[in-house]
């Protein structure tokens, strides 16, 4: 060893987990946080030695003594509506649990899917680590190294770092602790595009718009492994794929309606994409520039798509709001859509009857504005939810197959254009040529949710310079002022991804202009595209747009956040939790050896024993030889 990083190193095992973190809302906290202001140190055991315990420990725990552990009476948690539901996906996961028979426990174990637990959605006063596939392996050995060694003097411990900045100032709720800068508002960028651009300048912006929306957010109890493949990653691929095809279809600048695609970011969390996108319409903003919300003919959404594919057959359901002739022209250029494809195996109808009206969705956020908003969503079930990862690190891309999302999108490609198009008589060689690219989608799904390639994938890497390479759906936090024109280091990578990808393909060439970011390039009217890539970037006419995305309910100013008292003429406002996350120093696991402290306690005796008895032989041996001295 050469250098005191060397000895820490040799002392110490970082190894990786996915944490929840604390959230917190206006009437109290969820999520996870270490107990106090301290980290949490505890020994590594495993649960069949549970009863052996007699000091505060790690313990290890087997999926099948999972709810052994939860329902066990003298475990003091309210756990007890729990219910585990079977998965062959599995991880370690650190707890620091409550009380056992009046010792205090920190639990790992390696989880199923808490189908319908509402785990999420409660507060816990302990650290909770979803592990890699390698901090499962250095936990397991820990626990047979402790187990190996059970009368030594020394044991190996697990650290949780994991200390949130409102557990330590006391702030238990949004506007505490956004008051004390303690926490931070959940949100982030949108981003919508037309196809094709908008005309700013123009004074003849009088088009019905035909508004197609998806989701890019999901949640999970893991903070940075919210994948959401199937909810709803799916949709917005599906949405990525069909724009990508329209792309390729002449004559659009010709059609008497214009075409809008807009993504909403913290939609898991109250619909805070939509909602905010629907406020700034109402302020005529800057980030909406280009649009009106009168103009807005219909809103079509693309929910869940990634599991209707069954038996060799795509299945598709309609769910729309209300009745009314722009729903029956929609439902019926869909239908028409589905006849135009060559494949015979793509089956879509209207949702049942009996279960009227519309999943949970953005579309909710439109019809709260205004009832008559004529909207439809496009899912892979009809009265039933399918996805039984939802809100779950298990939602992930096997959760869905390619074809589905591909049938999907050509769907919606084709109904946009025959809606668009308003030709009664369109002609079947115009739909053909309207074809969706199965590479590209299964080139998204490995970039968007996968870590092999993940975010470092060609694709991505073409547009951005990724921050990271797994991707994560997790709506993340808005960080300082909220603008239309934002910082991109507070722009997380798949916001800045989606705009890029949806101003390239939605763009038209600039004329008279370098093709590189200059001056030129926004003095008339273009965008930089794939400017992140090589510092120059590429010149367009594109009207793509970054929207903030947070609750209509929080201001900005002079640098600190705000509540803004409810308002009577925003329903979903007015029920508005205003979610918050909050801050942390620092967020970790490692594992290292320590002494027994009887031990220490041992050596300290042992010690200051020698000490007395060599004081004792000195005084002696002193006097003994003064005597002999006198004598002589």
């Amino acid at each position: 060893m050469e250098s005191v990083p060397d000895l820490t190193k040799s002392m110490y095992v970082d190894f990786n987990g996915y944490p929840c973190v604390r959230l917190l809302n206006l009437t109290g906290e969820i999520g996870c946080s270490n107990p106090g202001r301290d980290k949490v140190v505890a020994p590594v055991v495993r649960y069949k030695n549970v009863n052996e315990i007699s000091k505060p420990s790690a313990v290890l725990v087997s999926l099948d003594e999972f709810l052994e552990l939860f329902d066990s009476k003298c475990f003091s948690l309210s756990q007890d509506s729990l219910q585990i539901k079977s998965s062959q996906k599995l991880n370690l996961r650190l707890i620091k649990a409550s009380t056992i028979s009046g010792t205090q426990l920190y639990a790992m174990f390696q989880p199923k899917l808490l189908k319908g637990s509402g785990m999420m959605w409660r507060a816990y006063n302990f650290p909770v680590f979803l592990l890699s596939e390698d901090g499962t392996q250095l936990v397991q050995e820990v626990a047979m190294k402790n187990e190996k060694k059970k009368n030594d003097y020394t044991e190996d411990v697990v650290e949780f770092d994991s200390v949130m900045q409102t557990t330590k100032s006391g702030t238990h709720d949004s506007e505490s602790c956004l008051q004390e800068q303690t926490c931070f508002p959940l949100g982030g960028y949108s981003v919508w595009s037309s196809l094709p651009p908008i005309n700013d300048s123009s004074s003849n912006q009088s088009k019905p718009i035909l508004l197609t929306v998806a989701s890019m957010d999901s949640a999970s109890f893991f903070r940075d492994k919210s994948l959401g493949a199937e909810s709803p990653i799916s949709g917005l691929i599906s949405l990525l794929a069909a724009v990508d095809s329209l792309s390729h279809v002449n004559g659009l600048d010709d059609f008497g309606k214009q075409l809008v695609f807009s993504v909403f970011t913290g939609e898991a969390w109250g619909y805070l994409g939509s909602r905010r996108f629907l406020f700034e319409l109402d302020l005529q903003s800057d980030a909406v520039n280009g649009l009106n919300s009168s103009l807005i003919e219909t809103v079509m959404e693309i929910g869940s798509v990634g599991k209707g594919f069954s038996k060799g057959n795509s299945t598709f359901f309609a769910h729309t709001a209300g009745v009314s002739s722009a729903t029956s022209e929609t439902l019926n250029a869909l239908k028409r859509a589905r006849d135009s494809l060559e494949s015979k195996n793509i089956m879509v109808s209207s949702a049942s009857t009996s279960n009227p009206g519309i999943p949970p969705s953005s579309l909710m956020a439109f019809l709260k504005k205004n009832p008559s908003t004529s909207g439809m969503v496009l899912e892979d079930f009809d009265t039933a939810f399918a996805d039984r990862f939802y809100h779950s690190h298990l939602d992930d891309m096997s959760s869905i197959n390619s074809s589905a999302i591909v049938a999907a999108a050509s769907l919606v490609a084709r109904t946009l254009y025959i809606l668009a198009s308003d030709d009664k008589n369109l002609s079947s060689t115009a739909l053909d040529a309207i074809n969706v690219n199965a590479s590209l989608v299964e080139e998204l799904m490995g970039c968007l949710l996968d870590c092999e390639p993940g975010l470092s994938c060609e694709l991505v890497k073409s547009y951005i310079v990724p921050t990271s390479q797994c991707p994560s759906h997790y709506v993340g936090v808005i960080l300082g002022e909220p603008s239309s024109n934002p910082y991109l280091g507070y722009v997380d990578d798949v916001s800045r991804f989606i705009w890029n990808f949806l101003a390239d393909r939605t763009s038209s060439s600039m004329e008279n202009v370098s093709s590189d970011c200059s001056k030129d390039c926004s003095n008339k009217g273009g965008v930089c595209i794939k400017a992140e890539t090589d510092g120059k970037g590429v010149c367009a006419i594109s009207t793509t747009r970054y929207v903030p995305a947070y609750s209509t309910r929080l201001n900005y100013e002079s640098g600190t956040w705000n509540v803004l008292p409810s308002d009577s003429s925003d329903p979903m406002g007015m029920v508005d939790p205003i979610w918050t996350e909050s801050n942390w120093d620092t967020i970790g696991l490692r594992v290292y050896t320590v002494q027994d402290p009887t031990f220490d306690r041992l050596v300290l005796l042992a010690g200051i024993a020698i000490t007395v008895m060599a004081y004792l032989a000195i005084v002696l041996t002193r006097a003994y030889i003064a005597k002999v001295l006198k004598r002589d």
